[in-house]
């Protein structure tokens, strides 16, 4: 069709297009394969045999036994599952400020039934120091939850450190891992931890479902009362469809980083922030000089408000993020670059870049061409930029 605006999408931390071969592994469990996978008939075995593939394959992508993961809706249930399932009333708690609000409000919940918890700072790169955790501990510290890499900046948290000062301390260890898993190599073993969250919406999977990991003899309280499904851990008929695409997802995120994909985004990713930083001044990476996952950058651009941008950018077809919430009517900054130390109209200028498995080289051709128009445009008629 002549003039059809070509759409380009990046803004895949907050969720990724289902890729077609995990749709298609998902396909037959909406129709002719429907059983209950918890039947002991025919119709339910089947069902039950694709839920324990998929088991096993997200097992091999976090490193663990397929005994101890458990599928969930999510990473927000994940989050939830792991931090009120292994804590008690009278516990101490450690997280971040930066944590998702995943975390950061079921913190919150705990310290009203009777909790304790301490929120360590980070730095201006967004890194937690290991020592602050080892410092906060104290005789009643029951969980120590960081994630692995931030939703936001997309910067990788020292988790294998913090792991090895749980250990030392004998407190469990969780990670929110939703923003890691399928784009760099996780490994449960090495990172140390009793427990580590993914969802599949992130990882090209389909929304509404996820998996907690649970190391193996870790006693956790269910969030949900019904059956014995997901050894009594997760109460609820599993969605099987959601789960065969998972752990599709997961086969097909195990592949790529055999072929090199998470290198090739890297160099994709790079050639964006870069090309952006090349064509617009008083702009910078929020985060830049510490270790990031491939897929993500985060810029701000001084002096305009990021929903212009985003906003301006997505009526040429480009999507884009700007990280922060909207909050009755008013645009509060984004936490996590307020804990970095950002000024508050700085944090509102920030826009994230997040790419996915479908982006292309023409992808980011297009938004090298748009985001510096954009900019100068915005600017030209900002008050903030007269004069500047």
């Amino acid at each position: 069709m002549v003039g059809m605006l070509r759409r380009v999408y990046l803004d895949n931390n907050a969720t990724t297009p289902v890729l077609p071969e995990v749709f298609e592994a998902m396909r037959p469990y909406f129709g002719e394969h429907f059983g209950n996978a918890s039947s002991i008939h025919h119709h339910g075995q089947e069902t039950r045999s694709a839920v324990e593939r998929a088991r096993d394959s997200v097992a091999s992508l976090l490193g663990c036994q397929a005994a101890e993961i458990v599928f969930t809706s999510g990473g927000t249930e994940g989050d939830n599952l792991a931090i009120a399932g292994l804590t008690s009333p009278g516990d101490h708690i450690i997280t971040s400020t930066i944590e998702h609000h995943a975390v950061l409000h079921a913190c919150k919940h705990s310290e009203e039934t009777g909790c304790e918890v301490t929120y360590v700072p980070v730095d201006s790169r967004s890194l937690v120091n290991p020592d602050e955790v080892r410092r906060a501990l104290r005789p009643n510290t029951k969980l120590i939850s960081i994630m692995t890499a931030n939703n936001e900046t997309g910067v990788l948290q020292p988790v294998e450190e913090i792991g090895t000062i749980a250990a030392e301390a004998e407190v469990y260890f969780h990670t929110d891992a939703v923003q890691a898993a399928g784009k760099v190599p996780i490994d449960v073993q090495r990172i140390g931890c009793d427990a580590l969250s993914i969802s599949g919406h992130k990882i090209h999977a389909p929304q509404g479902v996820g998996a907690l990991y649970v190391r193996k003899g870790t006693h956790l309280h269910p969030l949900f009362y019904g059956g014995r499904h997901e050894r009594s851990r997760r109460a609820g008929t599993e969605n099987v469809p959601g789960i065969v695409g998972l752990g599709k997802a997961a086969e097909l995120a195990m592949q790529g980083f055999k072929r090199g994909d998470h290198e090739k985004m890297s160099a994709l990713r790079d050639r964006l922030q870069k090309g952006i930083l090349a064509q617009v001044e008083a702009a910078g990476v929020n985060g830049d000089g510490a270790p990031r996952v491939p897929n993500t950058a985060n810029i701000y651009f001084d002096h305009i408000e990021g929903e212009s941008i985003l906003i301006s950018l997505d009526l040429k077809g480009l999507a884009v993020s700007t990280g922060a919430a909207c909050s009755s009517g008013a645009i509060e900054p984004s936490h996590v670059l307020i804990a970095m130390g950002l000024r508050a109209d700085r944090a509102r200028a920030s826009i994230r870049f997040s790419l996915g498995k479908q982006n292309t080289d023409e992808d980011t051709d297009i938004a090298l061409a748009l985001v510096p128009e954009t900019v100068a445009r915005l600017r030209e008629l900002s008050p903030a930029c007269k004069g500047v």
